[in-house]
């Protein structure tokens, strides 16, 4: 007489080997760092959350429903990163352009940040309407430049929002095409000038006229070879000690090396579905002897 097995013993059988299989996988492991706002990557140098990215860059982006840089004089949109040219567009609010004037406004950054990621070189901040008494305008007019032939005239005459200069006074008031380093010294008050605007991309603006300028402000941030390099290869995220600011390797939300993951660690997300395909064939295997068993 042949005996049937009994139809947990099959399932037993069935199982064993994907058990086997996915106890030999190692356990998926996330890193704790966002790696994007929207649709702006979030890479080394900077981080979201504290602890990762460099600790130079630190609370120095939020993101909200947008990604924002963070200054004393306010917080100020992020528009792009290029990550191959180290730098960052970020929009002023409170900045007045060739279609708006808005009120009174300074733009400051702390020391570290004027250090690390300051104003590019290709960034020109335009001082508006200044008095004839404004420093830049005597003691201190070798801070303003010649920008690409363009005049305050060709300003007040070609925006909207500037032509009320012109039409208050009848005539076109000083205007300083300067660098950061000017305002980052001297506030609007002492610089005596009413507003300010800023231009990127500057190198391409000869015989364009103001209507076509880019407004906003490119930081060109520079990245601290600590040696993370070691840790991107080993699969985990650049980060740092909270405490110290030494570096870490994040490697998992609990789970962090001084230098590399430890191997098996991590695994790609390739492999993460190979596992969640075992696992629902297990599930599918479970159900169908249950049905069996039911039947019997």
């Amino acid at each position: 007489m042949k005996i049937s097995p009994k139809p947990f013993t099959l399932f037993k059988l069935l199982l064993l080997p994907l058990l086997l299989q996915l106890q030999a996988i190692p356990t998926l492991t996330l890193s704790p760092c966002k790696t994007s706002c929207g649709s702006i990557p979030i890479n080394y140098p900077f981080g979201l959350e504290d602890g990762c990215g460099a600790p130079q860059f630190r609370h120095m982006l939020n993101c909200s429903t947008d990604l924002f840089f963070q200054t004393p004089s306010g917080s100020y949109k992020v528009q792009s990163i290029d990550y191959e040219k180290n730098s960052m567009v970020v929009y002023d609010p409170a900045m007045s352009t060739c279609s708006i004037l808005q009120p009174h406004h300074d733009f400051q950054m702390t020391d570290i940040q004027s250090a690390i990621i300051p104003p590019s070189q290709d960034t020109v901040f335009v001082l508006l309407n200044c008095s004839i008494d404004s420093p830049v305008l005597n003691h201190y007019k070798y801070l303003c430049f010649n920008f690409a032939g363009h005049t305050c005239d060709e300003l007040y005459g070609a925006c909207n929002a500037f032509r009320v200069f012109h039409l208050l006074t009848n005539s076109s008031p000083p205007c300083c095409f300067t660098t950061y380093g000017t305002v980052k010294f001297m506030s609007m008050n002492i610089l005596d000038c009413t507003h300010y605007t800023s231009v990127i991309n500057t190198e391409n603006l000869n015989g364009v006229g103001p209507l076509d300028w880019v407004y906003g402000i490119k930081l060109s941030f520079s990245v601290p070879d600590n040696g993370c390099e070691s840790c991107k290869k080993s699969g985990g995220t650049c980060g740092f000690d909270t405490d110290t600011e030494g570096l870490l390797c994040l490697c998992s939300s609990f789970a962090n090396a001084t230098r590399q993951c430890a191997p098996g660690s991590m695994i790609s997300k390739g492999q993460s579905n190979v596992v969640w395909r075992q696992y629902l064939l297990v599930l599918l295997v479970m159900a169908y002897f249950q049905t069996r068993v039911r039947l019997l």
